[in-house]
């Protein structure tokens, strides 16, 4: 009777023990994140994106689910820009019970990650990738709330037609393309759309990531007389691109880099020579969207500066995880994901839908360095600078 009686009393406390764990639940979520490796610098500015959305919104009581409020605790994990590692931490996140996924940066990372997502059956939301490929698999938990290749192509050809009156266009192109999926994908969309906008390619090449040499590229690009340079390099090749470029008197009126000048070493590198090329990573502090100023001054706090480009678009995937969270009204994770397909909010990066395949209805942002500063440029009506047109030769800046 003494034993039944023990056993009774155990049983009587660990069920008051789940109970009590279950009133301090929390919203677990899981974000792997190059912080080391090629796309630091990226996954830096995703990191800080991240973790200011989660002070803001547990600091403003957490997340209303089935009408009761509970905190975000966000584990964040360091794949070291390796694919494989990439998987390796999301399965280890999914045995931590994580309701949802945050990626990290560059489209490799967020392909092999995208795929765990739906093995798992874990909404993924990632940023930091233009890879449209990765949402022809057939995924149905992977949701993206930034611009893809189409997006991107599209829109570089729509910026420069309203910016450049047609007698000054540069219209002679050369295309230094990464030789990836994701730089084929992008070399055709901008081969597809050049000549509907009576722009020729001249030249065009690809390069192997973490290339030392692009000499060939750019003489072959010179001697075809090209105004304008399309590439998509990562930022420690987009530098070496513009240094070679300065050494072989390569000089050209428009260089949209999409990636490569995101992050503030790209100035502190470059310094003159980094000024006049054009990037777009999804968003700029000048946005004139809610929240965008509590973002603005807790970055500032954080790093004496306005937020970087893609802390707005990671900082935007929480708003959207909180959103869903509160309609779903659970943490069952299919509810979850089916919440976030039907998106319908305006974040700090503007108003956000989902398409069936999980890319984002977004607006396309272009950047320009100017004078060692990040400007907007494009959507005119947030534009903080006049696009610098045509960018002056090297030796003149």
């Amino acid at each position: 009777m003494r034993q039944l009686i023990l056993v009774a009393l155990s049983v009587v406390l660990a069920l008051f023990s789940f109970t009590s764990k279950g009133d301090s639940q929390t919203i677990k979520i899981g974000a792997v994140v190059p912080l080391t490796g090629r796309f630091a610098a990226l996954g830096a500015q995703v990191k800080t994106g991240y973790e200011i959305a989660v002070q803001h919104i547990n600091a403003a009581g957490g997340v209303t689910v089935g009408g009761k409020k509970l905190q975000i605790e966000l584990t964040l994990l360091d794949d070291e820009s390796d694919p494989t590692k990439t998987v390796a931490r999301l399965e280890t996140l999914a045995t931590q019970g994580v309701v949802a996924y945050l990626g990290g940066a560059g489209s490799d990372l967020h392909a092999a990650a995208a795929s765990i997502a739906d093995k798992n059956k874990i909404p993924y939301l990632g940023v930091a990738f233009a890879f449209h490929g990765i949402h022809q698999q057939g995924l149905r938990y992977l949701f993206s709330p930034f611009p893809k290749s189409p997006d991107l192509t599209k829109e570089t050809f729509v910026f420069l037609d309203a910016a450049i009156p047609a007698a000054q266009r540069p219209r002679k192109v050369a295309l230094f393309l990464e030789r990836t999926d994701w730089g084929k994908e992008m070399g055709a969309g901008w081969e597809s759309l050049a000549k509907k906008h009576g722009y020729q390619i001249v030249a065009s090449g690809e390069y192997a990531p973490g290339s030392k040499d692009f000499s060939d590229l750019i003489l072959k690009a010179k001697a075809a007389g090209a105004e304008t340079v399309l590439a998509l390099p990562s930022p420690p090749d987009g530098m070496t691109i513009v240094k070679q470029m300065k050494e072989l008197d390569f000089n050209t009126k428009v260089n949209l880099f999409i990636r490569a000048a995101d992050p503030p070493v790209w100035s502190q590198n470059l310094s003159k020579d980094g000024d006049y090329v054009l990037l777009s990573p999804g968003w700029h502090f000048a946005a004139k969207y809610p929240k965008v100023a509590e973002l603005n001054e807790a970055h500032q706090k954080l790093l004496k500066r306005p937020a970087d480009p893609l802390v707005g678009p990671s900082y935007a995937c929480l708003q959207i995880l909180a959103d869903a969270l509160t309609r779903a009204k659970t943490l069952d994770r299919d509810k979850l994901r089916d919440a976030v397909a039907a998106t319908k909010m305006t974040t700090v990066v503007g108003p956000v839908r989902f398409r069936p395949d999980g890319t984002g209805e977004v607006k396309v942002f272009f950047q320009q360095w100017l004078k060692g500063k990040q400007e907007l440029v494009w959507p005119k009506e947030f534009a903080t600078a006049t696009f610098g047109y045509p960018a002056p030769p090297f030796d003149q800046r």
